[in-house]
């Protein structure tokens, strides 16, 4: 089989967003570049994450033409190629429908740095404009959003987009986003957060460029 280790990967991955609680059902969307070539590997539409095996990763390019697989790739497909076009080193592309950033979607709000742990996406996370699912116009409205200061944004009444160098930092991108989403919900519930200013944000990201990509390399003593 074409690329079984990446289509590994992404089942793997998508296997873990189910279970962290950032989708439900076959929600959401991973993809996964393929170092040295012009595909990537996609999520395929219509399929539960309980079920999905590697071979029903979808391999494809920028243009939707496919590589390997059978079967149909996510709706999505031409966000993560806009994303991949946009960013040369983004390797993964993680799109979730978790419930507190996806909240701040639906209010079409950005979510401010009240937490130091919004710097995996930047100084903030931004709205892109609503755009039908699946269309090429949302592609463009997502990629122009996350432009090159971000590794997240929102988009509008959908849900979260995050990116990363590899598809653990994505993935990592996407549960901090969760986390301080519902922190900011929790925080307005008894008061008014107050939101960290942007030198010092400046500060946190650079430090965050040494943490590498594992997920446990932010759960330490740091926290």
């Amino acid at each position: 089989m074409k690329f079984e280790q990446e289509r590994r990967q992404v089942v793997r991955y998508l296997r873990r967003m189910l279970a962290a609680g950032l989708t439900t059902g076959s929600g959401g969307n991973i993809s996964l570049r393929i170092p040295g070539t012009a595909y990537f590997c996609m999520s395929p539409t219509g399929i539960g994450y309980d079920v999905m095996r590697a071979k029903d990763i979808v391999v494809m390019e920028d243009e939707g033409h496919t590589l390997a697989g059978k079967r149909s790739p996510s709706s999505e497909w031409r966000m993560h190629a806009a994303v991949y076009a946009a960013r040369p080193e983004i390797g993964a592309v993680v799109h979730t429908h978790s419930a507190y950033a996806t909240t701040f979607a639906c209010l079409r709000e950005e979510i401010p740095p009240v937490h130091y742990l919004i710097g995996f996406a930047g100084k903030k996370v931004p709205v892109a404009p609503y755009a039908t699912y699946g269309s090429e116009e949302l592609a463009a409205l997502a990629a122009a959003a996350l432009g090159s200061e971000y590794n997240a944004v929102l988009l509008a009444t959908h849900g979260l987009l995050a990116v990363g160098t590899d598809i653990e930092r994505a993935f990592t991108v996407a549960e901090e986003v969760e986390l301080v989403a519902r922190i900011c919900w929790q925080a307005r519930a008894i008061g008014t957060p107050v939101a960290l200013p942007d030198d010092e944000m400046a500060r946190v990201i650079e430090k965050f460029k040494n943490y590498g990509t594992a997920a446990a390399e932010i759960s330490g003593s740091e926290r």
